[in-house]
């Protein structure tokens, strides 16, 4: 049977330091975490090598590794990890905006770009449409599991400690499912000795636990929220999302309503558009309604078929003229690039076929 270690991802420099004597080690290591992404201990040149074998006996560095990646024609990259007792987990790397530079080959725009990452092997919602739910759920990830998808992400791709990114918590999984895990991971990229990766670069997306999107809010850690709603009336809405039943739509706004959100900021609302499910223009208008209240901004996303799946991708005409009405009522809209879609972009796709394959 395959044990698991912690990861010295798991913790904040100060929770390391009162680990780690004496407590300069632990910045130093903390240091080598995060601005050199060291993948073992033999990589931290300037700590005792007493130290390291201590440390050894009861820590990894890395509690994952890469098992699988595949790249898409537009910049996108899914990864497949393996962690330490063998599950598997996904995250993508996603390229926003390209580099710009000017007539002298000087970069006037460093390219932008967004870490997709998981919070669960498997997921309790039980989404209809969501590939991850068909294979049920087995765990939480740790704090330190998040963490590193982020750590070996930027590795990969060789993204210096210090230059921006945003993250989405967004991949396998309902992240407030998994809460004191998600608000330890965002306060460990929060560190300014670490990734320094700001809250209000942070979005935790949710299919809506109303009770917990009201606990996050609690917190203050200066996260955005993004709401999956997908459906205008709560019928449809337990079609799609079961926990619908337990937490119905008029729940769900209510707690974004209480929820600490920066003035200049809209709350995102994700609406997955599926052909003659809720891509019509009745729908439409009972969406304007229902967010008339709220300072909100909506992300169209088309449906990403995958083999098995009874719902279909919309036609982009539908979705055309489903945004055009609610930008002409007032609400902020855009359809969301379908990024990754010549590779397994959808949540799921990338494990499920590794699995099928062995």
């Amino acid at each position: 049977m395959l044990t698991s270690k912690p990861s010295l991802l798991d913790f904040t420099q100060k929770e390391l330091m009162l680990l780690i004597k004496p407590s300069f080690r632990a910045k130093q290591i903390f240091g080598w975490l995060y601005h050199q992404y060291a993948e073992k201990f033999d990589d931290m040149l300037n700590i005792p090598k007493s130290l390291k074998e201590e440390l050894e006996q009861k820590y990894v560095v890395n509690p994952m590794k890469i098992i699988r990646k595949e790249i898409s024609e537009d910049g996108t990259i899914k990864y497949l990890f393996e962690l330490q007792d063998g599950k598997t987990v996904e995250a993508v790397w996603l390229k926003m905006k390209d580099e710009l530079r000017d007539e002298n080959d000087v970069i006037t725009q460093e390219a932008k770009y967004t870490i997709c990452v998981s919070t669960q092997v498997g997921c309790k919602v039980g989404c209809t449409f969501c590939l991850t739910a068909k294979g049920g759920f087995t765990r939480d990830l740790t704090a330190g599991e998040i963490v590193a998808q982020v750590v070996n992400l930027k590795r990969d791709n060789n993204h210096k400690h210090n230059r921006k990114i945003n993250i989405v918590y967004m991949g396998m999984g309902e992240p407030l499912d998994n809460f004191d895990n998600l608000a330890h991971a965002i306060e460990i990229f929060q560190e300014n000795e670490g990734l320094a990766i700001s809250g209000k670069r942070q979005t935790v997306s949710t299919s809506g636990l109303s009770n917990k999107i009201d606990k996050l809010g609690a917190m203050d850690l200066g996260v955005h929220i993004a709401i999956s709603l997908h459906a205008v009336d709560d019928t449809l809405r337990t079609e799609l999302i079961p926990m619908n039943k337990a937490h119905n739509i008029n729940s769900i706004i209510e707690a974004v309503k209480r929820f600490p959100i920066d003035t200049r900021k809209r709350v995102m609302f994700e609406y997955l558009v599926i052909k003659d499910k809720n891509d019509d223009l009745g729908s439409a208008k009972k969406l304007v309604k229902l967010l008339s209240d709220i300072k909100a901004k909506v992300n169209l996303i088309y449906f990403n078929p995958y083999p098995g799946t009874e719902y279909k991708r919309p036609k982009k005409e539908d979705m055309i003229a489903f945004q055009e009405y609610l930008v002409k009522h007032g609400l902020l809209c855009t359809i969301r690039d379908s990024k990754g879609i010549d590779i397994s972009a959808a949540c799921g796709q990338l494990k499920e076929k590794t699995e099928s394959e062995r």
